[in-house]
């Protein structure tokens, strides 16, 4: 079977704002789908990104035509960078999540800011990008869009588990491949931890300190979205109308809020293996020790936490193997995780074109 090669950046963004993940990454094709992370970067945000990342879901139109702009821009030089950091010259396509401003698919909203057309221009090279907009076009949630790397790239795990922003899964289900988010993590997490000044709490160290709050754990344990059926996803608005207010009700210290919501979490979790095997771990809440120890004592599952490579830019890696598909117009995203009409390859492609 001859085999087919690829070399792209894939650029991701999460809901964390941790920062903006690239990866230069070879794809090859034989038998199966194989990859190779060839050079990786995270690049933090300033704090005044971060402040207005945080509050651009309350912009107006205006204000997110002109956030999108200056967004493009600082991804095109962060991305230049990147490329000139590395003194990377082969690249087949640059392969861009953006940074999701609005997610609100029951109404057919998505926005995902940074997938200009100007990026392009602004890197000199081929983009592919917007990836979820199509999907809530077709009746989709426009989320989860990893599983078909997981399902192509990660077969030899029952399950793979993100732990970002917000917790998803994805498995196989009666020959399908069904996806879905979870519950909220690091978004909530880290929104009270810096309450206490601190970016992160490191390795739950803060929450293992805390004591259960059983009411509010129960309280949160009710919240309608955990009874529903996928395929389903979640958004910063949700957590800012259903979780930060309940949680605030209660008057908790910082401690017993961090304990209690991360039991909640791994309780969310563990309700979700209903096959015993393996899971692939990955995402910031990987680093978590307190809440994977309560993952493995409340699960049989096998948990296994790879190399920091694979933990910190998996996200960065698939959406690059998204572009990949798309460009060979062949099917990225999948209805059966996402509920759209049909299965369906998703992106926009920005041809750039060198003059010589």
């Amino acid at each position: 079977m001859e085999s087919v090669e690829y070399y792209v950046i894939g650029v991701m963004s999460g809901t964390s704002l941790d920062g903006i993940d690239l990866a230069y990454i070879q794809f090859k094709k034989e038998e199966h789908w194989n990859y190779n992370i060839i050079h990786k970067e995270t690049v933090a945000y300033t704090s005044e990104w971060k402040r207005k990342l945080s509050k651009a879901v309350n912009f107006t139109t205006n204000q997110l035509t002109v956030l999108n702009e200056e967004y493009t821009s600082l991804l095109a030089t962060v991305i230049t960078d990147f490329i000139e950091g590395y003194a990377i010259s082969n690249i087949t396509a640059v392969c861009s999540h953006g940074h999701t401003i609005l997610h609100q698919p029951e109404k057919g909203i998505t926005l995902q800011i940074g997938n200009l057309e100007k990026l392009a221009k602004l890197i000199q090279q081929t983009v592919i990008c917007d990836f979820r907009v199509q999907d809530v076009q077709m009746g989709g949630q426009g989320a989860p869009l990893v599983p078909i790397g997981d399902k192509l790239l990660f077969a030899e795990y029952n399950y793979c588990l993100n732990l970002g922003g917000f917790s998803n899964i994805s498995t196989e289900l009666s020959g399908k491949r069904i996806a879905y988010d979870i519950c909220p993590v690091n978004i909530v997490l880290n929104h009270y931890v810096q309450q206490l000044g601190l970016v992160y709490d490191a390795e739950g160290k803060i929450a293992a300190t805390g004591i259960i709050h059983v009411g509010l754990l129960e309280a949160l344990n009710s919240i309608d979205y955990y009874q529903q059926q996928f395929p389903k996803s979640l958004g910063l608005e949700w957590v800012q109308q259903n979780i930060f207010p309940l949680i605030d009700s209660y008057h908790l210290s910082i401690e017993d809020i961090l304990r209690t919501f991360v039991e909640h979490i791994a309780m969310q979790i563990s309700s979700q293996f209903t096959q015993k095997g393996k899971v692939l771990v990955t995402g910031g809440g990987a680093y978590h020790i307190f809440l994977i120890n309560r993952l493995r004592a409340m699960s049989t599952q096998q948990i296994i936490v790879p190399d920091a490579a694979l933990v910190e830019f998996k996200e960065a890696i698939i959406f690059g193997f998204l572009g990949v598909l798309r460009m060979r117009n062949e099917n990225n995203v999948l209805a059966s995780v996402t509920g759209a009409s049909k299965n369906h390859s998703s992106g926009v492609i920005f041809h750039y074109k060198k003059s010589y």
